[in-house]
């Protein structure tokens, strides 16, 4: 089913042109994302002195992001990065600040603050969706772009660790609404040098949507993401699901908070490794079949973790389960690239990252409703069982993605070259996709 692939390696990977000076300022722009959630909470509570208003203004700041993060990604896919992403991140920055200085003003009503949270959350650069649609651009073997999807994932996983540490930090010396003006300072760098990066093209993809195969057109390309979208939002879910476990999990055996922290972490690590291991591991089966085998181990790990007697064997099973978590995010964004039109591709990915965005948010309140009236076996169980039930949901190929699925030998690819050579036009040759 696999082997162990000596190139290309992950030093490889960074030594095409412009790729690490690209990733790292998607990297520093991505790293407001993992900031600004604490920051703005902290901020919002001191600010209001409720935790009820201050969880309303959150929900309100989610949900714009989630909701609107499709449309965002169509207009880089219209306009091109360029010409998309600045504004974004400008006018995103700028609501921030404002936001911020809404929160450091004594007595500022609720209603505004919502409003400007509401502003704000809908305006974020989809920088990672674009990032990945670069490295696609960049890296046309596909066993390359595996081994870039599960770097980028890992490296994002290790942000939104980092990013609380980070505000952590600021809040110890300075008011937390300074947190949140380093938020916007971060995406609004981030995204300046990124667009400013060669290989973020400025042209926009409607030359390339002339050029898309017709068959099943939008309805064929949704089927195709059916997959990936569903696996995406079932991982994100689940993994939700498992912090207000952890919690409930230490609280009736009188763990302590420390004991939290550990589980978590190892929940990241797992993740970590597992994502690393996935990039450096030359599949032979295709995504759309080991999609659903990460699916199922995730759930098959987290229903076991609800059946471990302590401390010393919850960790490790949920480590085990954070093992599959980010291959089944990395697989699922390489298919819903393959499944992508020409000139589509920030949107296809923005649908996955939108899945897992809906179903953390789903799945911190739904597991919060069965903690409640279900043992906590039971409640890891059906966390588990729901990543379990999308690795039923079949694959189905979009018409005329084939061609891109799969790795991409060096072989085939000199007896293509070979082949072309042999033509007798340039107009003859088949379009590169």
């Amino acid at each position: 089913m696999s082997t162990l692939s000596a190139r290309p390696s992950y030093a490889a990977l960074l030594r095409v042109p412009h790729a690490r000076r690209t990733f790292a300022a998607a990297l520093v722009g991505r790293l407001s994302y993992g900031t600004v959630s604490l920051s703005l909470m902290l901020s919002l509570t001191r600010a209001t002195g409720s935790y009820a208003v201050a969880g309303l203004v959150m929900a309100l700041f989610g949900a714009a992001g989630v909701v609107l993060s499709p449309y965002r990604a169509s207009l880089v896919d219209r306009h091109g990065p360029r010409r998309a992403l600045l504004p974004m991140a400008l006018l995103y920055a700028a609501l921030l600040c404002v936001l911020a200085a809404a929160c450091a003003r004594p007595g500022t009503p609720g209603a505004v603050l919502a409003a400007i949270a509401a502003l704000a959350g809908a305006c974020p650069p989809p920088l990672g969706p674009t990032m990945r649609a670069v490295w696609a651009e960049l890296l046309p073997d596909r066993a390359l772009l595996q081994r870039a999807y599960s770097l980028d994932g890992v490296a994002e996983e290790l942000l939104f660790v980092s990013g609380p540490l980070l505000v952590g930090g600021v809040v110890a010396v300075a008011p937390p609404t300074v947190g949140v003006v380093l938020s916007a300072a971060l995406v609004a760098a981030g995204t300046l040098a990124f667009v400013a990066s060669p290989a973020v093209t400025a042209r926009p993809a409607g030359r390339e949507k002339a050029e898309a195969p017709t068959g099943g057109g939008a309805t064929g390309q949704m089927r195709a993401l059916l997959q990936p979208v569903v696996v995406a939002a079932a991982v994100g879910l689940s993994v939700s699901g498992v912090d207000l476990l952890v919690v409930a999990y230490a609280g009736e055996r009188g763990l302590g908070d420390g004991a939290v922290a550990w589980v978590l972490a190892a929940l990241s690590v797992g993740s970590a490794v597992g994502g690393l291991v996935n990039g450096a591991v030359a599949w032979t089966s295709p995504t759309r079949a080991r999609l659903p085998l990460f699916a199922a181990g995730l759930g098959l790990c987290l229903a076991a973790a609800g059946l471990a007697p302590g401390l010393g064997t919850l960790v490790p099973a949920v480590m085990c389960a954070g093992l599959f978590v980010a291959p089944a995010l990395t697989t699922a964004y390489l298919i819903a690239d393959e499944s992508a039109a020409p000139g589509t591709r920030v949107r296809a990915g923005a649908w996955c990252n939108t899945a897992v965005n809906a179903g953390m948010s789903a799945g911190a309140a739904a597991v919060g409703l069965l903690v409640e009236r279900l043992p906590l076996p039971v409640c890891f169980a059906v966390s588990g069982a729901v990543a379990a039930a999308a690795a039923l949901v079949p694959g189905r190929r979009r018409s005329g993605s084939a061609r891109r699925a799969g790795p991409v030998s060096r072989r085939r690819s000199r007896a293509r070259r070979a082949s072309r050579r042999s033509l007798p036009s340039r107009e003859s040759r088949p379009s590169r996709p």
